[in-house]
């Protein structure tokens, strides 16, 4: 039986946060995790880091949550955050008075809103449409949610935290109402276990409802569905908001090479219900058309959603629900040991994580303060270990290398000087080589490409893993980088990910890409097994 203090369940942005807060704060937890670290919301979502302007007239208290974690984000997860800035843009149908009132809002709650004219919100980003009518410069963000999780893990680490994935809670045991620990089984092997520990934290976002039941207390969420479209360019520099109250379809977010846009809400059927459908897209496309009038001629790379946990304790419903969160005691239903955190958005993950450590270091006693808001998630990489890696790089390729793989950097580094075959790309889309794969392999939550995927980004750019794919595979299976799975099987599983967000946007490009993937892998490969080989 495994010991901690505290365990806490759920591997999105909120649960990693607590993990790394209390960690620092020198109380041994361990983080279980049904899946991947950012399988859930924290890693389906249009990647806003906000300014707070997008609930500046509606919901006070969270936009000037949204501007202060803004601006400490941008501190101490900088290798996860682009600071791109933003733009509000008003078109001649939206509300003129809504503008009035945001500008005062804004204001309120200190969030800068520069006026500019049209003109120069075309001058800055030349695609946006020309019917403009007012426009506004705000201090928004882009921030990579699998990048952010990952490096709140890394730094947990540092102080004795633990992280298990692909490990699933199976019960919640409790002695005279007081947790006294957890049962788990791993959903790759099916072996079980437990979890010895003193408290319990429930941060599984929309799953936090099913693992409250199993410890026989009720936590009403309703999980609310939001689709997303990836372009395969990016065609703004800045993120792009429609000035209007909070809608469908209002939001485009540059991320690298790419653009994300969304999101929709409507009711999801479970918190797993993220296969998007080809309507919510075409839908999506309408909506979006007024900022940027040549929408329908962009190459959609992908399209996927996501599940927000909103507390349905709010009587409200999707967009009109807070964006706020909650701590819920179980004491109060008598169970001593065990509190819920529900809702909030991942801009304000961190404050977050602060609140919920903040009762649970209450609970056992522990005076040491938060440090999670002046100590940054992962140090810079050395300038000695940035300079030998240029040598071995591709362009451009140092400084996304450093800051996804933080401390592991420098050991890529001498790995591809000492032998020269690591330095092969695997990836060129997101210039991911053969040692970097390698090395996140190796780590303990790795246990599919698909694992190394949301560690490394191979397989996320332009080809969607048509290229990357079979020498991802052909790496693993050479260098025995994954154990338990055949080549085969990888590659099978790797596409089916990828495919999962190709099949709703199966036209223009995106179709004439995706039998391009057939043909490498059906035909060629013969990875459905549609041709016997050993009876042709």
């Amino acid at each position: 039986m495994r010991q901690a203090t505290v365990v806490v369940i759920g591997g999105g942005a909120t649960g990693v946060g607590i993990l790394r807060d209390l960690s620092m704060r020198g109380v041994k937890t361990i983080l279980v995790e049904q899946k991947d670290l950012a399988y859930g919301t924290s890693s389906r979502f249009h990647g806003l880091l906000h300014s707070g302007g997008r609930y500046a007239v509606k919901d006070a208290e969270s936009a000037q949550e949204c501007i202060e974690e803004n601006m400490i984000l941008r501190k101490v997860a900088r290798h996860a955050v682009e600071e791109t800035e933003g733009l509000f843009i008003r078109l001649p149908e939206d509300d003129e008075a809504f503008e009035a009132a945001w500008v005062t809002a804004c204001a309120q709650v200190n969030i800068p809103a520069i006026p500019i004219t049209p003109a120069e919100a075309r001058r800055l980003e030349p695609q946006l449409t020309g019917r403009a009518v007012a426009a506004y410069r705000v201090p928004d963000s882009a921030i990579d949610g699998f990048r952010l999780v990952w490096q709140n893990v890394i730094s947990a680490r540092k102080y004795g935290g633990e992280a298990l994935t692909y490990t699933e809670v199976t019960a919640i045991e409790h002695v005279n109402n007081q947790v006294v620990g957890v049962k788990v089984r791993n959903t790759l092997t099916g072996q079980t276990g437990s979890i010895a520990c003193d408290y319990i934290v429930n941060a599984a976002g929309s799953w936090v409802g099913q693992v409250a039941h199993l410890a026989g207390v009720d936590v009403h969420v309703s999980p609310d569905r939001g689709v997303l479209i990836a372009f395969n360019h990016r065609f703004t520099s800045r993120i792009v908001n429609r000035l209007r109250p909070p809608s469908d379809g209002d939001i485009f977010v540059p991320h690298g090479s790419i653009t994300i846009f969304g999101t929709t809400s409507s009711p999801a059927t479970r918190p797993d219900d993220t296969i998007p459908r080809a309507a919510e897209v075409a839908t999506l496309l309408k909506i979006g058309q007024p900022l940027f009038e040549d929408i329908y001629h962009y190459r959609i790379l992908r399209t996927f959603a996501g599940t927000r946990p909103l507390y349905s304790a709010d009587p409200a419903a999707g967009r009109a629900a807070s964006r706020n969160f909650t701590i819920i005691d179980h004491e109060q239903d008598g169970l001593r040991g065990m509190a819920t955190i529900v809702g909030g958005k991942l801009t304000t993950y961190r404050l977050m994580a602060e609140k919920m450590a903040d009762k649970v270091c209450e609970h056992l006693g522990v005076m040491a303060e938060c440090r999670t808001a002046a100590e940054p998630m992962i140090a810079d990489a050395a300038a000695a270990d940035i300079e030998a890696a240029r040598r071995f790089f591709p362009a451009y390729g140092v400084d996304r290398a450093a800051s996804r793989l933080g401390p592991k950097f420098p050991e890529v580094v001498k790995a591809m000087e000492t032998d020269p075959a690591k330095r092969q790309l695997l990836c060129e889309c997101e210039m991911v080589t053969l040692a970097e794969v390698e090395a996140m392999a190796a780590d303990d939550t790795s246990y599919s490409l698909e694992d190394v995927r949301r560690k490394t980004r191979m397989g996320m750019g332009t080809c969607q893993g048509a290229f990357c794919g079979f020498r991802g595979v052909g790496a693993a299976a050479a260098n025995e980088l994954i154990t338990g799975k055949d080549a085969p099987r990888l590659i099978e599983d790797f596409l089916e990910a990828r495919w999962n967000g190709i099949r709703p946007v199966l036209w223009g490009n995106q179709l004439r890409e995706a039998e391009l993937m057939r043909g490498i892998y059906a035909a060629a490969l013969n990875i459905d097994g549609a041709v016997d080989h050993e009876n042709k």
